[in-house]
C-alpha cells in the first residue's frame, strides 16, 4: 500500500488518466451525432491512449530529467510502463467490457488494435523527443 501512494503522489496525471480510462472504457456510452462518423470509436481509443501515454511519459521525464548529472532515466523502465503496461492494460479492458458489463459495453480487438496504435505512437513521439534532448 505503502508503494502504491507513493506512486500516486510521484505520478498524480498519470495515475488520474489511467482512472479516467477505466471509467469511461466501463460505463455505458450515450448515443452521440459522432456515431454517425466512420470509425470515430477508434480514433477516440487512439486518442486516448495516446494522450495518456503521453502524460505518463512527461511525469516520467519530469522526475528522470536526462542532463541530471546522476540520471535515472531508464530506457527498461519507460517502455515496460510507458509502452507495455499501458496496451496490457488494454487488453484487460477490452476483456472486462466483454466479460463484466452484462452486455452494456463490447470488448473489441479493433478497439485493443486502436489502444497500441495510440501507445505505439507516444513511444515513437517519446522516443525521439528523448533522442533530440540527448544529443543537446
Amino acid at each position: 500500500m505503502k508503494h502504491i501512494l507513493h506512486f500516486v503522489r510521484k505520478y498524480p496525471f498519470s495515475c488520474l488518466f489511467i482512472a479516467s480510462i477505466w471509467v469511461l472504457c466501463l460505463i455505458p456510452v450515450p448515443e452521440t451525432p459522432l456515431n454517425n462518423v466512420t470509425l470515430i470509436d477508434k480514433w477516440v481509443h487512439t486518442a486516448m491512449y495516446f494522450v495518456t501515454c503521453g502524460v505518463i511519459w512527461a511525469e516520467y521525464l519530469r522526475h528522470h530529467p536526462l542532463q541530471a548529472q546522476h540520471s535515472r532515466f531508464s530506457w527498461k523502465k519507460i517502455i515496460g510502463w510507458g509502452w507495455l503496461a499501458p496496451i496490457i492494460m488494454s487488453g484487460i479492458i477490452e476483456l472486462a467490457q466483454a466479460y463484466c458489463t452484462g452486455g452494456r459495453r463490447s470488448g473489441e480487438w479493433l478497439d485493443f488494435l486502436a489502444n497500441s496504435t495510440g501507445v505505439t505512437l507516444t513511444l515513437c513521439v517519446g522516443t525521439l523527443w528523448v533522442w533530440f534532448h540527448a544529443k543537446r
